[in-house]
């Protein structure tokens, strides 16, 4: 390999280190910057003028199918995350809004648009495949903003993804249906039939097999505690699955979406986000630039009037079904997720491809729709902000003011370590009703843990991320319980250096490493060599002959002290 080889990718990082931060300070979404940055330095930007300039070649992107193989991982992996915040009774909830709304959907977008289609002179054949390609949305843009928003778990998240869910299914159909208008199809419902059946019988055979085999393998390795070996697996079962629904005729997305689902609701549920979660952002980053590279301003250049009144078309007729759909959400809620889902989708690069091949769609028409629906993506965050103004406007919750999957109600208590001491404070905070969660860095003891309690986790309680998925800054307070002295002074440290004023209770091996914990941030430190030490010293004062009360007041006077001397803190003596 050679520096030519990775060109490419170092333009990319290098850009990505520059335009993240730019962005952050600025303000702006990071979405539509990739989509800039994609524009500006693909083959149809800058790279137009790289025949007459050597230096642009050097700074602009030829590969814009190999970025876009990277960038699709991206949303493999989007998908994988959104899979490990549901559950299958999530998935089951959200049936009405799947194949309800979902179907409803891209029904009544296929019709109108198609009408539409027609009026401007296409076959009946070609417009119902136009109108059936733009019906589609773009699950990486759509599901991006919401992540981003923090709003999947909103009713306006839960709507919009079951609505996704539907045309991720609808694919196959779609193009078996394309397929059959080419005329080189069987007999259409037949072959509908065999694909549907097909489709439910993979994700069945998936999801029961999977169910049985992901949890023991990842058990197995967690307990070497080996990252790179958990990340291996992280990313077989990903891909894996996603190539297993594909070899089925449905789209990767929908199998990397099981293969979340598959480890959602076990106790390495956000040890596994924190360890994706830096690929997924950077490899999203690369799919919007592919995004971008494909919008060709020469042609964008020709049709200066028709393509802006296509974009804003397409996402008034779109939007104005979904919003007709989900009315139930309120006409402002429903007007927002209008917009927020406007755009053309991925699978048009996929849909269209196939009706230009068969003939079926024009060359030039389809090059516009490629245009279009890549436009329509650019334009999609504002328009989704657009949405969100409207909302916030009369009064109705925006995406941004709803809870998180990750989001415990406030007042809880977070558990660090669920050893010995770690279960005895868990049963004293259950037995009076006061919520709690629990991690641990020992998958055996989070998994012992989680027999009849679904609160308990394996992770690094020193890791933010770890301490954010688990409500950290809505809890009541963290109680460090960890046998490592080492580990419990790194996750005083950061939870201080994060959450100044959250009350930090913590286990100290020692006085001196009671001091260490109270110099780091720690509220309130017992140090269980000599907590015990006084429990038997006060025991050995009423075999000794002392009366109760007495030998209390002497092991207070001496509590106190001991507790003054490590921590600076003066305890006033019991009363007598």
């Amino acid at each position: 390999m050679t520096v030519s080889d990775l060109r490419e990718t170092l333009l990319f990082l290098l850009l990505a280190g520059l335009a993240v931060p730019l962005l952050q300070r600025l303000r702006i979404n990071q979405m539509p910057g990739f989509l800039l940055v994609g524009l500006c330095f693909g083959p149809h930007g800058l790279g137009t003028w790289a025949g007459d300039a050597a230096w642009l070649a050097d700074i602009t992107f030829h590969d814009v199918e190999g970025v876009k193989m990277f960038g699709e991982l991206g949303i493999l992996f989007l998908m994988f995350m959104i899979g490990l915040e549901l559950s299958p009774a999530k998935i089951w909830a959200l049936r009405r809004d799947v194949f309800g709304s979902g179907t409803a959907q891209v029904a009544l977008s296929a019709a109108v648009i198609g009408a539409i289609a027609m009026w401007f002179g296409n076959t009946p054949s070609a417009a119902l495949t136009l109108g059936l390609t733009l019906a589609m949305s773009s699950t990486a843009v759509v599901m991006q903003l919401l992540s981003r928003a923090g709003a999947l778990a909103s009713p306006l998240g839960q709507a919009c993804f079951g609505i996704l869910m539907l045309q991720d299914l609808a694919v196959v159909p779609v193009l078996i249906l394309v397929e059959s208008l080419a005329g080189s199809g069987g007999a259409l419902w037949w072959t509908l039939l065999l694909a549907v059946a097909k489709a439910a019988a993979t994700i069945a055979l998936v999801y029961v097999a999977g169910r049985r085999l992901a949890r023991p393998l990842f058990a197995a390795f967690a307990v070497q505690r080996q990252p790179e070996v958990f990340v291996a697996l992280i990313l077989l079962l990903t891909l894996g699955v996603a190539a297993a629904t594909a070899a089925a005729g449905l789209s990767m997305a929908l199998g990397a979406l099981l293969a979340g689902l598959l480890l959602a609701d076990t106790e390495f549920q956000y040890e596994v986000e924190i360890i994706v979660e830096p690929f997924r952002g950077l490899l999203m980053g690369m799919f919007f630039m592919a995004v971008g590279m494909e919008l060709d301003l020469r042609i964008v250049a020709q049709y200066p009037v028709l393509l802006p009144l296509s974009v804003l078309g397409l996402l008034v007729v779109k939007g104005g079904v979904v919003a007709a759909v989900l009315h139930r959400l309120g006409w402002r809620r429903a007007v927002h997720a209008g917009l927020l889902m406007g755009q053309g989708g991925e699978f048009a690069f996929i849909i269209l491809g196939y009706g230009v091949g068969s003939g079926l769609v024009e060359g030039s028409t389809g090059q516009f729709m490629l245009v279009l629906v890549t436009a329509s993506m650019l334009a999609t965050p504002a328009a989704a902000a657009l949405g969100g103004r409207i909302a916030a406007r009369g009064g109705a919750s925006t995406p941004e003011a709803q809870p998180s999957e990750h989001a415990y109600r406030a007042g809880h208590i977070i558990i660090g370590g669920y050893g010995r001491v770690g279960r005895l404070v868990a049963d004293v905070l259950a037995l009076q009703g006061i919520a709690y969660v629990a991690v641990d860095r020992d998958h055996q003891l989070a998994a012992a843990g989680r027999d009849g309690r679904c609160n308990v986790y394996s992770g690094d309680a020193s890791m933010p991320d770890m301490m954010e998925r688990l409500g950290v800054g809505r809890s009541a307070g963290v109680v460090l319980t960890m046998d490592d002295p080492k580990a419990a002074l790194q996750a005083t440290h950061a939870l201080r250096r994060q959450y100044p004023s959250i009350p930090i209770f913590a286990r100290a091996r020692d006085e001196k490493h009671a001091r260490l914990l109270k110099d780091a941030g720690a509220s309130g430190v017992i140090s269980e060599t000599v907590e015990s030490g006084l429990q038997l010293a006060h025991f050995a004062l009423g075999a000794a002959g002392m009366p109760e009360t007495a030998a209390g007041f002497h092991i207070g006077v001496e509590r106190a002290e001991r507790v003054e001397r490590t921590t600076g803190d003066p305890v006033p003596p019991a009363p007598h």
